[in-house]
């Protein structure tokens, strides 16, 4: 069950927090100021994600090349569509007076 929190709430309950995740599967997505930031979730279950989404990225970079990709290729694209994703985001810093 996904329920969300804010940032104070998990300051304050995290080993609450932490025993629900634990025990029950629970996932918690953590809101600042109304907007979602983080989310709290068991280490096996994020392991499961990371697995889904290489296997997810792997079969796209394939169908896009027309064919299989070693481990090296697939890497090198890998860090290259990282390294354009952050340039994307980067906003301008504001200098300090």
């Amino acid at each position: 069950m996904t329920v969300t929190v804010s940032t104070i709430d998990v300051r304050q309950r995290i080993g609450d927090l932490l025993n629900r995740i634990a025990l029950r599967n629970d996932e918690f997505v953590i809101e600042r100021k109304g907007k979602p930031v983080a989310a709290l979730v068991a280490a096996g279950r994020l392991e499961q994600m990371r697995r889904f989404a290489k296997r997810q990225a792997l079969g796209f970079l394939e169908e896009q090349s027309g064919g299989l990709l070693d481990e090296e290729k697939a890497l090198d694209l890998a860090l290259e569509a990282q390294r354009w994703a952050r340039k994307r985001t980067k906003s301008p810093r504001r200098r300090a007076r």
